[in-house]
């Protein structure tokens, strides 16, 4: 008697699915560790986002603002600031000038980079303010941030400033 085992024969599924199970693991892997460094972060701020109200509105108007300014549509940014745009402390500069200085100190990334930011309530409550790290007093923070307020009822980019 001779008995020969066969090995069952590999077929696409057979391969394909394992690798399936595998990337679908590593993936919630992933997710899970951003989970936990967003969680690290808020604790560092001492700002528990989740107390901030959602506005459908607000959310509207940052939308336009972020794509205006991966764009550089400065038309369409310009329509969404405020007469009197606040970009530079020291001296204070505002209105009119702010798209050249943008240009000239090239701070579009900058401003994209804080407009992807989370935006919470300023401690004095009349504006949103990013990143959340301004918000907090107790933080001393000194880098750039945006702040944006409602004026007659609208959404306003009011400033962008660093220090």
């Amino acid at each position: 008697m001779n008995s020969v085992t066969t090995l069952p024969k590999l077929t696409p599924m057979r391969i394909i699915i394992p690798i399936l199970l595998a990337l679908a693991i590593a993936v919630t892997g992933c997710q899970t560790q951003k989970e936990k460094l967003r969680r690290q972060a808020l604790k560092k701020t001492k700002v528990n986002l989740r107390d901030e109200p959602t506005d459908v509105d607000f959310d509207a108007f940052i939308g336009r603002l972020r794509k205006a300014v991966a764009a550089h549509d400065m038309n369409t940014i310009a329509t969404m600031m405020t007469s009197n745009f606040g970009y530079k402390l020291n001296p204070p500069l505002e209105g009119d000038g702010v798209f050249k200085y943008w240009d000239e100190q090239n701070l579009w990334p900058e401003l994209e980079g804080i407009l992807s930011e989370k935006f919470v309530k300023s401690e004095d409550k009349e504006f949103m303010v990013a990143p959340p790290q301004f918000a907090d007093k107790s933080l001393h923070y000194d880098g750039y941030r945006a702040g944006i307020r409602r004026i007659n009822g609208s959404w306003k980019f009011a400033y962008f400033v660093d220090g």
